[in-house]
């Protein structure tokens, strides 16, 4: 049985950064102006540690993992860690999260270790978009080719799509298309002030409303049930019967109060929330105190934990300080 917060919610999926290292620039996470210092090899857990503390968790009720970064790809040995989180007894599911730059490599691997699904952040299919949005670092062409191989390996894939006014807006239907043709999910983000980097403005959000409106006047859709209770997207199919796509509407619908997820940084800190502004050190007292100290101390977090960032956000914008989105995934 899951254990809940102070807000009734229970644990049930916890994300996993495996590197803080990417090998993209994208400007609402990575800016390239910026000088990044990364974590040394030593500072990291390592796959037993992962494995361990993702036991640790589906102990406490977790049932889905999910890999991230920074961008995942770059840890070597990844189906590795992929096999043996497969294997951790109460685990349903293990996912993926990937810019898709050198997906078409490892998709295979990848599938044979026991992945279970991937999600690839793409956010234009035009090259010069493409390249405006993630610094320049590579080709649309890489990660549409990564997709094709997630696809013959046999995993599904959705897309995320980080939608930002004037930038990639007008090519909402161009995704939409995409997804139709290919037989994706494409789930649209609105443009979030994750972390310290990005110079997040309101003024370049799109809202959910005005996402799924301008996609309702070219297909006809209407929504659909949650697949699970904590479901972050909202969903909609297409009424022609052509598939689906969700909305993730971190800004203008918060969904806080059905958040079941918990994060951990490449170095071992557990967040209780995206927008966190400090962790709690998991990899020192799980190496100097071992496994039974470490559950006591989620235990002791979560049971406590009352985050709901978003539903404030309009009420105290005065948090400064937050996690950066590559040290914990999106």
């Amino acid at each position: 049985m899951a254990m809940t917060d102070s807000l009734n919610r229970p644990l049930r999926d916890l994300r996993i950064s495996v590197t803080d290292r990417c090998n993209l620039r994208c400007e609402y996470c990575m800016p390239g102006d910026r000088t990044y210092h990364f974590m040394p090899k030593k500072e990291l857990l390592n796959f037993e540690e992962i494995t361990t503390v993702a036991s640790i968790f589906a102990e406490a009720g977790v049932e889905k993992l999910r890999l991230t970064g920074g961008e995942p790809l770059l840890r070597r040995d990844l189906p590795e860690l992929i096999r043996f989180l497969s294997e951790i007894k109460g685990i349903k599911d293990v996912a993926l999260t990937t810019n898709g730059v050198t997906l078409a490599r490892w998709a295979q691997p990848l599938a044979e270790a026991g992945l279970r699904r991937i999600t690839v952040s793409l956010d234009s299919l035009d090259q010069e978009t493409y390249a405006k949005m993630s610094g320049h670092k590579a080709s649309v062409q890489a990660p549409l080719k990564g997709i094709r191989a997630a696809t013959a390996a046999g995993l599904p894939v959705k897309i995320n799509t980080v939608v930002q006014r004037g930038i990639n807006d007008a090519e909402l239907l161009d995704m939409v298309r995409f997804g139709r043709d290919h037989g994706h999910v494409v789930r649209f983000i609105e443009f979030m002030d994750v972390g310290n980097l990005n110079e997040w403005k309101k003024r370049l959000v799109i809202s959910a409303v005005e996402i799924r409106d301008r996609i309702n006047q070219a297909f006809p859709c209407e929504p659909v049930a949650p697949d699970y209770p904590g479901e972050v997207a909202r969903r909609y199919r297409f009424k022609d019967g052509q598939g689906e796509f969700g909305i993730i509407a971190s800004v203008s619908q918060p969904f806080c109060r059905s958040c079941t997820r918990a994060r951990i940084s490449a170095d071992g800190q557990l967040y209780t929330c995206l927008f966190s502004g400090k962790g709690h050190d998991l990899k020192t007292r799980l190496r100097e105190s071992g496994r039974q100290s470490v559950a006591d101390l989620i235990t002791h977090i979560w049971t406590r934990r009352d985050d709901r960032y978003s539903e404030l956000r309009n009420e105290d914008p005065s948090v400064v300080e937050k996690v950066e989105m590559f040290q914990i995934g999106g």
